[in-house]
């Protein structure tokens, strides 16, 4: 079973990116599945027109992954500029993509929304994206509900494709929804996300934790008065971090009254710092010896391309555009 997804290098690692996704991946991995995590810094170009600031985001992320437990030794992690090929398979799959598929996309929609200029990019994305995924012969993609929408695309695009050239040349994905992490929250209540700045970061120092902490929103009840934990954005973060014993206890407080809001706010940020402790060590590591970073990347490209140029053999073959005699 060959499972892959990637992220962008947009923003620094946050709680939302750890459990909503790296956790998932993290067990993928040692779980002895074939993964193939990339950082897709072609995405990244829709909305980021800085070199310097690429490149530093790129770094972060792939010492971040490392950190955390993304092994070389038993998944291909990779840069996605790394393989050429992505985007010759890109240009196949257009050939075949309806307009109004793309029309469709939420997050196009979302990104308008948000204010982003409109640009061939980032209608194109889901594009792109499938054929992050196709390239790779891949399996499975684990991804949140939100990101449904884009496997789907995916797999409409793959047997369009293969329809249209009358054989099964591209694997058809499946989707594997993350269902055991409901959406984290940031400190506006909203899903935490770089897009809201309301995040709090994985690699930042304990006492920069503490402060994002202390900024969550909750609602005005006097402390010694009780609290219901369903409704409080504090005791939601709390569930992720938490042993389950330490949260049927802070329940008890919430419920019983003289435990306040700021009191649930420090003892966050104490679980937190407590919980990435090693992997904060290991991160100042690896940020400090950029050389070993890229390292990994290019030989995890390597083997990615080995992967890729297999299909794109495939692809070209069928389509005539290719002929081996």
């Amino acid at each position: 079973m060959r499972v892959l997804s990637g992220i962008q290098p947009s923003g620094r690692l946050h709680l939302g990116n750890y459990f909503g996704a790296i956790q998932q991946f993290l067990k993928l991995q040692d779980e002895g599945a074939e993964c193939f995590y990339f950082l897709a810094n072609y995405h990244a170009l829709t909305t980021i027109r800085d070199k310097q600031q690429l490149e530093d985001l790129t770094l972060h992320l792939a010492a971040g992954y490392l950190a955390l437990g993304v092994d070389p030794t038993h998944s291909v992690f990779f840069l996605q500029s790394d393989v050429p090929q992505v985007t010759e398979l890109c240009w196949f799959l257009n050939t075949v993509c309806p307009v109004s598929l793309m029309e469709k996309a939420h997050s196009y929609k979302d990104k308008l929304a948000k204010g982003f200029k409109a640009n061939m990019g980032l209608f194109d994305y889901p594009v792109l994206q499938a054929a992050d995924i196709i390239v790779y012969d891949s399996n499975i993609v684990p991804v949140g509900q939100d990101q449904k929408q884009h496997i789907e695309m995916t797999r409409d695009l793959a047997i369009k494709f293969n329809q249209a050239w009358g054989q099964d040349v591209l694997v058809v994905p499946e989707p594997r929804i993350v269902e055991s992490v409901a959406v984290v929250p940031g400190i506006d209540g909203q899903k935490m996300s770089k897009s809201y700045n309301n995040t709090i970061e994985i690699f930042q120092t304990a006492k920069q934790t503490k402060k994002q902490c202390a900024k969550i929103i909750t609602d005005s009840t006097p402390m010694e008065d009780p609290k219901d934990p369903e409704k409080c954005n504090v005791f939601a973060l709390l569930r992720l971090v938490a042993s389950p014993e330490e949260l049927a206890e802070i329940e008890e407080k919430y419920r019983t009254g003289g435990y306040g809001y700021g009191h649930a706010k420090a003892q966050l940020a104490d679980m937190i710092n407590e919980l990435f402790d090693a992997d904060r060590q290991r991160y100042e590591t690896l940020i400090n010896d950029p050389d070993t970073v890229w390292d990994i990347l290019r030989e995890g490209g390597k083997k990615a391309r080995e992967v890729a140029e297999a299909t794109m053999q495939r692809v070209r073959e069928v389509t005539g555009t290719y002929r081996t005699h």
